[in-house]
């Protein structure tokens, strides 16, 4: 039977739509599986294919890929070492990444837009003892936070570790520890394939021992699978309807996983201006403060790589997406 000349033109209009969506997802993303992002009302892990379900960026074909390159004399040892390193450990530290006089210079931008009420923070005192204020997210897009996330230093790494050039997005800034539960990022800042995001560390003084310091589990991106919210029957909306799910179902299972397999933490006692790099998957957290009265002053920057970027934990897309689906800005700005 025939369809009518009206339907085969919204036939044809639609079929044109969908090739001219595909191109444009294999222009701008690295997943073999385009999406249609009209048909997805809520972005959770389980609304992708199988293939977003497999964490990427740390297999064994980067190890492959920067042997050819050392061979082409395209990297150097070095660089083919810490290629090598990242693949099993899921971390990656730099020692002096950063010069005193860029970190001093930033965090003094920092607190002149505390004292001026250009940004604000919480309190967040747990005694007599703790006088500094909580945390700043997304310092970068108001403050001189960006010369650090953006230097070429670290983005040298990012793009070596992920094999292509990468997106800086979310920072972190701080002047104390949190004490935070040993979770991952993937359920944070999740992406389509699974594994490309990375976090940088920036130690802006040196952290002692009884501060809070960064704890992470070595390896633990390949031994514990991520957790996202299919896999733990989160319902969808669950966490904007206010539900502690994250409380009471995610850091649960991230600790059972981490007595099981008998993982260990090692703590990051950073000198000023080291770095330390992880892999999104990578468990971490933060390490009880015994001393109110110690500072640990840090910034954690992320960075994706040519991927559909959304949060699985609350079910939205990330704000790289706000100019449209299709269009993700190149430097994430305000």
């Amino acid at each position: 039977m025939k369809l009518p000349f009206v339907e085969k033109v919204k036939a044809r209009k639609e079929a044109a739509r969908e090739k001219k969506a595909k191109e444009q997802f294999k222009r701008l993303y690295i997943a073999t599986h385009p999406i249609d992002f009209s048909n997805i009302t809520e972005f959770r892990n389980d609304a992708f294919p199988e293939a977003a379900r497999r964490a990427g960026s740390t297999g064994q074909t980067l190890s492959w890929r920067s042997n050819a390159k050392k061979r082409d004399r395209e990297i150097t040892a070095a660089q083919a070492e810490m290629c090598a390193k990242w693949v099993p450990d899921g971390y990656y530290i730099a020692p002096g990444l950063l010069s005193l006089e860029k970190l001093e210079r930033t965090w003094r931008a920092y607190e002149a837009a505390l004292a001026e009420g250009a940004i604000t923070v919480a309190p967040e005192s747990l005694g007599p003892d703790d006088c500094y204020p909580g945390r700043r997210l997304d310092p970068h897009l108001q403050v001189a936070v960006r010369e650090l996330q953006h230097d070429p230093k670290i983005l040298e790494i990012t793009d070596l570790l992920f094999g292509r050039k990468t997106l800086p997005f979310q920072t972190i800034i701080g002047h104390k520890g949190i004490s935070q539960n040993p979770h991952s990022d993937a359920i944070h800042m999740t992406t389509y394939p699974l594994g490309y995001l990375i976090a940088n560390w920036i130690a802006f003084e040196d952290v002692h021992p009884d501060s809070g310091p960064l704890e992470f589990y070595p390896r633990s991106h390949k031994l514990i699978p991520p957790l996202l919210s299919g896999e733990l029957s989160i319902p969808p909306l669950a966490f904007k309807n206010g539900t502690p799910v994250y409380s009471d179902l995610y850091e649960p299972q991230i600790r059972r996983h981490i007595e099981a397999m008998k993982l260990e933490p090692r703590f990051f006692l950073a000198k000023a201006g080291d770095g330390l790099f992880w892999h999104a998957n990578l468990i971490h957290g933060g390490s009880p403060r015994k001393d109110l009265r110690l500072s640990r002053k840090a910034l954690v920057c992320h960075y994706f790589a040519g991927v559909v970027t959304y949060h699985d934990l609350s079910g939205n897309p990330s704000r790289l997406h706000r100019n449209g689906m299709y269009a993700p800005p190149v430097v994430d700005q305000p």
